[in-house]
């Protein structure tokens, strides 16, 4: 073999072994790809694990009534972890918490997890919703555990709408027609006994209709 095409082969095979070399160390375990995350705020601490953090408003960017946090909470602990206050550091929101079923710290158990936002699930409540942020923009959400301590991070606030609509707040009870109103509509009325039913059975708590949006719907025309 001549000299010429001695190099040329040397050449080419040093370019094979670049480009494997290359490929190899992209599939490694820092690879680019290997480090997408998804749209929605995940963290791991200790045994705790938070996923799908989001700050959930009203569908409406001008409309009054609370926003809610949603997230789903793991423990691989071996020990149970109690939820004692979620807090929007910066801010003066309050958030309420409340378990799924019954009254209670917020547990989640060894080995297990908690599902915060959605219908029978538990509830993280922020009665003022203008104070959690804007629509599209990201806040910081602190968790303290009670046997990891806090864990913190960043939540999109996104309206009650699409694919949030079943995991989006309700309006707040002052929204609704008030006791005052309703007996404002009937002070001429003749004293027969009916027209008190209707303005008892619209603020009773029993009747189950305060978190419904069509009866809220109806009750505002």
């Amino acid at each position: 073999m001549s000299r010429s095409l001695r190099h040329g082969a040397l050449a080419a095979t040093a370019l094979v072994f670049s480009i494997a070399t290359l490929s190899a160390c992209g599939a490694g375990n820092d690879a680019q790809t290997l480090q997408v995350r998804p749209d929605n705020a995940a963290t791991a601490v200790d045994s705790i694990k938070i996923q799908n953090l989001n700050i959930i408003t009203q569908p409406e960017p001008d409309a009054e009534g609370p926003a809610v946090i949603a997230a789903t909470l793991f423990n691989d602990g071996t020990k149970r972890e109690v939820v004692e206050k979620i807090t929007l550091p910066g801010t003066d929101a309050t958030v309420e918490l409340k378990p799924a079923k019954g009254k209670g710290p917020l547990v989640v158990p060894a080995g297990g997890r908690v599902v915060i936002g959605g219908k029978d699930n538990a509830s993280a409540v922020i009665e003022n919703g203008r104070q959690a942020g804007t629509a599209g923009n990201v806040q910081t959400v602190a968790f303290t555990f009670s046997e990891t301590g806090d864990v913190e991070l960043g939540a999109s606030i996104v309206p009650a709408t699409g694919y949030f609509e079943g995991f989006g707040p309700g309006t707040l009870p002052s929204a609704k027609p008030t006791p005052s109103d309703a007996a404002s509509e009937t002070p001429g009325a003749p004293s027969d006994g009916q027209s008190e039913s209707p303005a008892g059975t619209e603020t009773d708590p029993a009747a189950g209709t305060e978190a419904d949006p069509a009866d809220d719907a109806a009750a505002t025309h």
